[in-house]
């Protein structure tokens, strides 16, 4: 009964959106949570992390040094990463860190790390694909992608298939890819499916994220898939409304109206960090996840993706990484 209570009230927290996407949804939802990782989960195991240099991914990657794991810190900028590293260090002094410089949206680049990642760790546990962008005006990246395109899905796709054969090598590896409860607002639609590099219309950076986010959520159930025969888990999540300068510096007014109940970062984080260090993840693989329980990919009951958008964009993503599209 009081299972069945918890979560009724669970989805009613997530319906209404403020109080679940808020600060007052993990302070209600730790009394009924799945249970926290075992705090050796990660000892000695190698865990991505991109977008480390700020927000969520630092606050993750801390979360992740605190359970033992070998954090891989990537992002942009050199000087930026070393800094988002010593204060990681100031809440876990033993943390074992490295900082790597990769732009996730730029295709040449990632392809360089995966060839020395992989060279260097054979067997990775984890990817966490946290690099986020919200570009005020459409903007290209070296191989001719919209940007948040590139950011969102097709840099982190073409990273996890390159890396696919460290993953296989580890024990109970799994992806993890940061979506945003925005993802409910741009269903996958023809819209999508037949302007998927947003060229058509007026650009608005918010929009472009939502589409690519949504696009994120629905390319987690297609690697589940492809990957499901190596035993690597992939799933998506949201981290709710977190004070982090993806939210306040894109989003100012939204940020300041919400300012007293936004979650911090590491509220956040959590459901990052327990995917990448709970056995319970591993006994499902492609879904969608907020405060520790799976959550509906569409906000509506019994609605679902178009599914020739969906057939259009998989093979689009995949042709522009330049992978192959038989599973193997």
């Amino acid at each position: 009964m009081a299972s069945h209570l918890t979560s009724v009230v669970d989805t009613i927290l997530d319906k209404t959106l403020v109080p679940g996407y808020s600060s007052i949804g993990p302070a209600l939802r730790r009394r009924w949570w799945a249970a926290d990782p075992d705090p050796q989960a990660l000892v000695g195991r190698h865990v991505v992390v991109t977008g480390g240099s700020s927000g969520l991914g630092r606050a993750a990657a801390t979360g992740i040094a605190r359970l033992g794991g070998i954090v891989h810190l990537v992002g942009r900028n050199a000087d930026r990463l070393q800094e988002s590293a010593e204060l990681i260090r100031r809440d876990v002094p033993d943390a074992q860190l490295l900082e790597e410089v990769s732009d996730i949206s730029d295709l040449d680049s990632v392809r360089a790390y995966a060839a020395k990642l992989a060279k260097d760790v054979p067997a990775l546990h984890a990817i966490v694909h946290d690099a986020g962008v919200m570009p005020p005006e459409r903007t290209e990246t070296a191989q001719g992608h919209e940007l948040a395109l590139a950011t969102h899905v097709i840099g982190p796709v073409l990273l996890t298939e390159l890396l696919r054969e460290s993953l296989t090598a580890a024990d109970s590896p799994r992806v993890v890819i940061v979506s945003s409860g925005g993802m409910y607002s741009a269903p996958l639609d023809a819209s999508i499916g037949d302007d998927i590099e947003y060229e058509r219309g007026t650009y608005e950076g918010i929009r472009a994220y939502a589409r690519t986010k949504r696009i994120q959520v629905t390319m987690t159930e297609l690697l589940a898939r492809r990957y499901a025969a190596d035993g690597i888990v992939v799933h998506s999540m949201h981290p709710g409304w977190a004070a982090t300068p993806g939210v306040t510096e894109s989003m100012p007014r939204f940020a300041k109206v919400l300012a007293p109940i936004l979650r911090t970062a590491e509220d956040g984080a959590d459901t990052i960090v327990w995917l990448t260090a709970s056995g319970l993840a591993t006994r499902t693989s492609g879904q969608f996840w907020s405060d520790r329980r799976a959550r509906s990919t569409y906000y509506l009951p019994r609605t679902s993706d178009d599914a020739d958008a969906r057939r259009s964009v998989w093979g689009y993503v995949l042709d522009a990484a330049g992978i192959d599209h038989a599973p193997a």
